[in-house]
Order: structure tokens, then sequence, then C-alpha cells
């Protein structure tokens, strides 16, 4: 039997205070890679990393569209939305 794969969106705010927006199947170690040095390009020399906000998706192509939506956000709704999400849980 196939292992179902679970894919998450995320938010994380790097060290300069701005967000960036990813999908991953293995969140604990996208975060490491970011990190590391070895994630998105522009991570990179932004520590320290903060994971902000993380939601499930139940396909690669669902997160990957959560995600175009989450990048089109202007950074005030962004904040907004991640105040909500706070609230709440």
């Amino acid at each position: 039997m196939l292992r179902a794969v679970r894919w998450c969106v995320y938010v994380i705010r790097c060290g300069d205070g701005t967000l960036y927006a990813g999908i991953t199947n293995d969140l604990e170690q996208r975060i490491a890679a970011h990190r590391s040095g070895r994630g998105a390009r522009y991570t990179r020399g932004r520590g320290p990393l903060t994971l902000l906000h993380q939601e499930p998706a139940r396909t690669r192509s669902a997160a990957l569209k959560r995600e175009y939506q989450l990048k089109r956000m202007r950074r005030e709704a962004k904040l907004a939305f991640l105040d909500t999400v706070r609230s709440r849980g």
C-alpha cells in the first residue's frame, strides 16, 4: 500500500522581518534546510527564521495554489491573516 504524502503550506518570518511562504511534504526537514542555508535562495542569510504558520493541504496542487494565494497577499493582509489564525488557536 502506498503511503499518502502529506503536504503543507508554511509561512516563516526572516530575521529582517520579511515573510516567506512555501510548501513541503516534510516541514521539519524543510525548516532545517532553510536554517542551514540549503533552502530557498530568498531565506539565505536572512536568519534567524521563525515558523509562524502551517496548514495542511490534501495534494501538492492544493498546496501550490494556497502558497500562490499567500504570496499574492500584501504584507499587511498577511500579517492580519496571521494574527487571526494565532488568535483562533
